[in-house]
């Protein structure tokens, strides 16, 4: 039984931490919490046949948050993102502006107008005096952060997805379209490439 215990206590928790260190989503995240409390209920167990009082009072513990995080993002934040897709779906139905939520822009594909990944946006730049978005910043290239390139995005021109994805038209190529603005973000939307500030 111990050594059972071992083994799924090793593969849950690793299995949870990809599953939340890729940050695919409110599900994604919550299920990984679940599997998660699965590897420290393991651990317990493992505790228990042999005798570590220390891997037990961690795994109990740690037992604890994951319960936490289930709550989280299977509960609240899960409970959340249906309210925004609700709103969403029912703009579309009634004679009203369509909606978009606002919390899917962190994260969204920039897309070109065929449908192809042009980069993801990473974060938005908004006005205190207005609230209104000055720039979008959207990450290029790279892998897992390394290597990517920054560029502000003029979320006037921006067109919403009915699946998330983000678009401007006429943008085909971030790199020559859009200025960059590499780790030093600016204080306002910078001029577009070629084009006078």
């Amino acid at each position: 039984m111990e050594q059972a215990a071992g083994w799924i206590a090793s593969a849950a928790t690793m299995i949870a931490a990809m599953m939340t260190a890729a940050n695919l989503g409110t599900r994604v995240t919550g299920w990984g919490f679940a599997v998660f409390a699965i590897g420290s209920v393991a651990w317990v167990t493992t505790a228990v046949y042999s005798g570590q009082t220390s891997l037990l009072v961690t795994n109990a513990f740690l037992l604890l948050v994951n319960a936490i995080g289930v709550w989280r993002w299977l509960g609240r934040q899960a409970r959340y993102e249906d309210g925004g897709t609700a709103a969403e779906k029912r703009s579309q139905r009634e004679p009203v502006p369509e909606l978009f939520a606002l919390s899917r822009l962190a994260g969204a594909d920039l897309v070109d107008e065929a449908g192809g990944k042009l980069g993801r946006i990473v974060d938005a730049m908004a006005r205190r005096d207005n609230g209104r978005p000055e720039y979008l910043v959207v990450a290029v290239g790279g892998l897992g952060g390394v290597g990517e390139r920054l560029f502000a995005l003029d979320p006037a021109r921006l067109r919403f997805g009915e699946g998330g994805e983000v678009s401007m038209a006429g943008l085909d190529d971030p790199a020559s379209q859009l200025p960059e603005i590499g780790e030093s973000w600016p204080a306002q939307l910078p001029p577009m490439p070629g084009r006078a500030p």
